[in-house]
């Protein structure tokens, strides 16, 4: 059932028509959880949670009032959804020189706190013009010179010339990171040399090499996924007739999948784990636990938002979200978004790297604390820290089960009750249970 169902019927609800004029005043947790500030199932013109959010960041810090940015790029770059296959894009430079590469590479933020985070990123001004997405292949000069900001390997001077002051305002997303003050550019050029990564402009001049297979080989070589996605994001992999301008929300999920797909063929050559892992961690008041199970790969992530969080608001309890795949994975997109993907491959990465395959089911209880949706990046990073630290081995699912949620405050019936995989694990028996050789 269509969470606008519980409002009006679904077949007013999908009727253009209607659907311009219908407003709910007050969404229900679900909904919210289903949208999250994305697809406006409540038919507002704008996600009240994240006008909040933005209200928020607005009253962080005062902005340049100019409309020249001089700085170095972090570097940083943007392609935006809206009116796709035209769309906006443009460079992310703060108003100052140096080593600024921390304001744009989240694989740098672990153990900062959300107002940190808010803060590198409502420093950097975001210019904006729009693009076909097919400028990838024809190399207009901004565009061009996007590719080659996406490509370099620190930080480049550069000069942004805005139409307009920029507007004082942060966006939020649970698929990317924050961004900051944006405004139409006038125009956008390197002030200095810009020092190009060797390997990514190896892959750009291969016209011939998949946009996967470029990626993967990059990611091989230690090429950091924020770099990575950035470049993916403006076009410059892929066979030179097929490259386009993807959007930067849906290249990090695009990234994430791809990415994880890769190391999932690998590891399913793998023996099992011979034992249940539990490892578990906490980050930004978000709980996280592991549970490795001693069997093929499966893999499940469950999301459960406390009354009070960004995108339960208005809930009196507990809302759980999550999705699953067997053996041979999925072919429809996931219910939690790309949080799934980036845990899927973050888990992936931790199997490679020790070369056995397992079961994965991946838990996550978000607090209030956890005041704004800064990005997936938040969910791949804590999990990658998760899976290098400690665990606790047990016999048994009941065992890891009970530890696994001594760390929550949801009951484990209502963890059991939610997940796919732990209603197999607990409630199904398999052919390994019965003794064959009985009957013999």
């Amino acid at each position: 059932m269509s969470p606008i169902s519980w409002f009006v019927p679904s077949s007013l609800y999908s009727n253009p028509r209607w659907r311009t004029k219908l407003v709910i005043e007050r969404p229900t947790a679900e909904m919210c959880l289903a949208c999250r500030g994305a697809k406006l199932l409540c038919g507002k013109p704008k996600c009240p949670i994240l006008t909040k959010a933005e209200g928020f960041a607005k009253n962080a810090q005062a902005f340049l009032n100019s409309e020249l940015i001089q700085g170095s790029s972090p570097p940083g770059v943007f392609v935006g959804r809206f009116g796709y296959p035209k769309v906006f894009i443009g460079p992310m430079v703060p108003a100052v020189y140096g080593e600024t590469s921390f304001l744009d590479t989240p694989e740098l933020w672990k153990g900062k706190t959300i107002e940190e985070i808010v803060d590198y990123r409502y420093s950097l001004v975001r210019g904006c013009f729009r693009a076909s997405i097919t400028d990838a292949q024809t190399g207009t000069r901004l565009v061009e010179t996007l590719q080659e900001i996406a490509m370099s390997s620190k930080p480049a001077d550069s000069e942004l010339s805005l139409a307009k002051k920029p507007v004082n305002r942060i966006s939020f997303s649970e698929n990317s990171q924050p961004f900051g003050p944006s405004a139409p550019m006038k125009d956008f050029k390197p002030t200095g040399n810009i020092t190009l990564d060797q390997r990514i402009e190896k892959a750009y001049y291969d016209n011939d090499l998949k946009a996967a297979d470029a990626v993967f080989d990059l990611y091989r070589q230690g090429v950091l996924f924020s770099r990575l996605e950035k470049a993916f994001s403006v076009g410059v992999f892929g066979e030179k007739k097929r490259r386009k301008l993807v959007p930067t929300r849906w290249s990090i999920t695009a990234l994430d999948s791809t990415l994880s797909l890769r190391l999932m063929e690998e590891i399913k050559d793998y023996e099992s784990i011979d034992e249940f892992r539990v490892f578990a961690m906490t980050n930004l008041d978000n709980v996280y636990v592991a549970i490795l199970t001693p069997e093929r790969w499966k893999f499940e992530w469950i999301e459960a938002w406390h009354s009070g969080t960004a995108w339960n608001k208005f809930g009196s309890r507990p809302e759980m979200i999550g999705d699953f795949e067997g053996y041979n994975g999925r072919k429809t997109y996931a219910k939690p978004g790309g949080c799934y993907y980036s845990t899927r491959l973050a888990v992936s990465e931790y199997l490679s790297r020790i070369r056995r395959q397992s079961g994965a089911i991946m838990l996550r209880e978000i607090h209030p604390g956890y005041i704004l949706p800064v990005g997936v990046w938040n969910v791949r990073e804590s999990i990658r820290s998760l899976l290098t630290g400690d665990y606790r081995k047990f016999d048994t699912i009941s065992q890891a089960l009970e530890f696994a949620c001594s760390n929550f405050l949801i009951s484990r019936d209502n963890w059991i009750e939610n997940s796919e995989l732990l209603k197999q694990a607990t409630q199904q028996r398999k052919l390994t249970d019965f003794n064959l050789l009985s009957n013999v």
